[in-house]
């Protein structure tokens, strides 16, 4: 399988993340993508650089106030008398009407939804490659690739059109299925990290062109708790496209394959013509966040049940944090997709 790969993620090395009132070092560290990296070539499969696709493939899915917001965060930032090294919100609008505002504390908390999105000086360029690493994917598979794995980091799918969160900046699952959409009249994401794909519900909840569908813990106990429920469906013409499947907290592979099946029939019945899969490996038994205990062999056997469905196929990093088990799980995955398009 051709992996999608830039090594300007390293740019983005956040330290802060507060958990509970309390500081420590972000999960969502460099060491991840370059432990996937190695397990894949380990594998045998090979490597390319993305295209150099500039913002044109993220303006796509976000708005031009977030997109000029994350450029120049971090140098505006670092202006402020005693500000830290790294942006991070202490006000935000909350529920209530609001206007956007002028000053950057202000748009700070207005495009950053949480303290696990800390903006540092290098954030925006790895963000933005992780972008052209997705769009790249997506690309190989528009011009005849009948699968791409795009190895993004900094991850995507709790970034909103205008909002950043969960260690997300720029929604790269999104980013590939708008790409794919140039080409495809109808496109579906299956979003399988232990975490509800928020954002990417969010870009697309009111249109009936992508059908999203999203695998995860429950998030009545889990982040991002305020989306990810069963009756969340769409709006407008978006009403029916959009499908959650959460799961309580600590289920094994069996409850999680089943609600594969459940997802593979939704998109089976949308009838696709290409799909995005947003391949979080944080469901793991091992994974330090510790939401759902999926084996290896559990996410072997997910892969080849979504290789069954047939279809052109980008395989989007998204979640996995540092444990012993995370480049052994993509490997799985990846060799279990292979294995079920060979039948």
């Amino acid at each position: 399988m051709r992996i999608v790969y830039s090594d300007k993620h390293a740019q983005h090395d956040p330290q802060t993340f507060i958990v509970r009132g309390v500081k420590q070092r972000s999960a969502e560290q460099p060491e991840r993508a370059t432990r996937l990296l190695a397990a894949a070539t380990g594998a045998g499969h090979d490597v390319i650089g993305p295209k150099a696709f500039g913002s044109g493939p993220a303006s796509l899915v976000h708005t031009p106030d977030y997109i000029d917001f994350l450029q120049v965060a971090a140098h505006e930032w670092a202006k402020l008398p005693g500000a830290s090294d790294e942006v991070v919100p202490n006000v935000h609008p909350a529920r209530q009407p609001a206007t956007y505002p002028k000053a950057l504390a202000g748009r700070a908390g207005w495009h950053q939804a949480d303290m696990a999105c800390p903006i540092g000086p290098g954030t925006w360029d790895a963000a933005l490659a992780a972008t052209e690493v997705a769009a790249t994917a997506a690309d190989l598979v528009l011009n005849g690739a009948r699968e791409a794995y795009a190895l993004c980091r900094p991850p995507g799918h709790h970034a909103f059109a205008d909002m950043a969160g969960g260690f997300c900046f720029l929604n790269n699952s999104a980013v590939a299925a708008q790409h794919l959409r140039s080409r495809h009249a109808r496109v579906a994401v299956l979003d399988v990290d232990v975490h509800h794909g928020n954002g990417t519900q969010g870009i697309f909840y009111e249109r009936a062109d992508v059908l999203t569908v999203s695998i995860h813990a429950d998030p009545a106990n889990y982040y991002p708790y305020f989306w990810g429920h069963a009756h969340e469906a769409g709006t407008g013409e978006g009403d029916g496209f959009n499908l959650n499947l959460p799961l309580p907290l600590g289920s094994a592979d069996a409850p999680w394959l089943a609600a594969g099946d459940t997802a593979l029939a939704r998109i089976r019945a949308f009838a696709p013509t290409a799909l995005v899969v947003a391949l979080g490996l944080d469901a793991s038994e091992s994974d330090p966040l510790q939401g759902l205990k999926v084996t290896g062999a559990g996410f072997h056997a997910m892969a080849a049940k979504i290789a069954h469905l047939g279809l052109p196929t980008v395989l989007v990093q998204e979640g996995g944090y540092l444990g012993d088990d995370l480049g052994r799980n993509l490997v799985q995955f990846l060799a279990g997709f292979e294995k079920g398009r060979a039948k």
